[in-house]
């Protein structure tokens, strides 16, 4: 038998030492002796791993460059985040996402595993999720059949698990900023795993809001308060939370989802349905016939909490994972922000922000009208 070949010891270098290299830095009131170590690959591994960045290798690309599923030669699977040059807003986000979950550690937030910078090159290296995105199974007909209630069920949980981690259990309180179907990856047995944090934004003890002229999130998922004024906090994450939740028990995307009886989108259906006392007409059809229907009506209703007009009305990621196991107590839900698609256009155009106009599996921007 032929003996295993040998890896190279990867080197460990403190976080502020490899934000300098990228031309950033952590927070001045963080001890460079508390940044935890980043692993450093060399590149010549990761470009072995991935035949050097060849296309049939490629996961997915977006606004900071490409992603490659690699092999490394211990046989290791890894995503390799690789940023394009000359990306401003890919080098932002790129420092953005290793100042912070270089820091997190959960089992439902894709682990940061190291690093690469050699010359131009500067790569982020990541757990590899066999089962693609939440989007890529939710809604696809055929794919969706792979997920019964119970599976559904316990990624609602594993997303709400690590939004509670990232409001209120890390280090900083986090605002993901943009949690969307797409980015919700899913390991071998489908639990789920929130991702890129290129957009979040960390808060300090005192802080509960922010208020910013640069809108970045996904059309479908984001707060009325965010994308018309601006303003975001957890509550934000609690709304694109509940939109998730829906879109998960329903089988259907909150943006573009239509009815033939009227012109609500899935929000202001799912909120139709429960005033009428027909939530259970909410329920994808693939799973209706084996499903826990008490489970299933706390979920809806869990959902409406979260998506109401108001953010003070929505409840806290930590009430949200008891009322999930039962152990809380569930209010009437409110009428929801954006019921319908007029709805979002109307907010729009009377705000001091443009009117957003890409669909929910991209990620927008919406800057400020002069």
């Amino acid at each position: 038998m032929m003996p295993s070949r040998p890896t190279k010891k990867m080197k460990h270098e403190p976080l502020e030492g490899f934000l300098k290299c990228i031309g950033g830095s952590s927070s001045n009131n963080q001890k460079q002796k508390e940044d935890p170590e980043l692993p450093l690959f060399d590149k010549g591994t990761i470009a072995h791993a991935t035949k050097n960045f060849c296309n049939t290798n490629k996961l997915g690309e977006g606004g900071f460059g490409s992603v490659c599923k690699d092999l490394l030669r211990d046989g290791q699977e890894i995503a390799v985040k690789r940023l394009s040059e000359n990306s401003k807003q890919g080098l932002n986000e790129f420092k953005n996402e290793v100042l912070l979950i270089a820091k997190l550690q959960h089992r439902n937030l894709v682990k940061l595993l190291g690093s690469c910078i050699e010359g131009d090159e500067k790569m982020l290296i990541y757990e590899f999720m066999p089962n693609k995105s939440l989007n890529f199974f939710l809604f696809d007909q055929a794919q969706s059949l792979s997920l019964d209630w119970p599976k559904r069920y316990n990624i609602i949980n594993g997303i709400a698990r690590g939004l509670l981690y990232l409001h209120q259990d890390s280090r900083q309180r986090i605002i993901h900023r943009d949690l969307k179907a797409g980015n919700i990856l899913q390991d071998s047995q489908l639990n789920p795993k929130i991702s890129a944090f290129g957009l979040a934004r960390s808060f300090g003890e005192n802080e509960t809001k922010e208020k910013t002229k640069k809108v970045v999130g996904t059309y479908g998922y984001m707060s009325r308060e965010y994308a018309i004024d601006g303003l975001y906090s957890i509550k934000s994450d609690v709304f694109s939370f509940g939109v998730l939740v829906l879109e998960i028990v329903s089988g259907q995307r909150n943006r573009g989802f239509t009815h033939p009886d009227h012109h609500h989108n899935l929000l202001g259906h799912a909120w139709k349905l429960y005033a009428e006392g027909k939530s259970v007409e909410l329920i994808a059809a693939p799973i209706r016939d084996n499903i826990y229907l008490s489970e299933v009506l706390r979920s809806i209703h869990i959902g409406l909490l979260c998506v109401q007009r108001s953010p003070e009305d929505r409840p806290s990621m930590s009430n949200v994972v008891l009322m999930l196991g039962g152990e809380s107590p569930l209010p009437q839900p409110k009428q929801p922000g954006f019921f319908s698609e007029r709805d979002l256009v109307e907010a729009s155009a009377s705000s001091s922000y443009q009117k957003p106009c890409s669909y929910d599996e991209f990620t927008i921007t919406l800057m400020e009208g002069r």
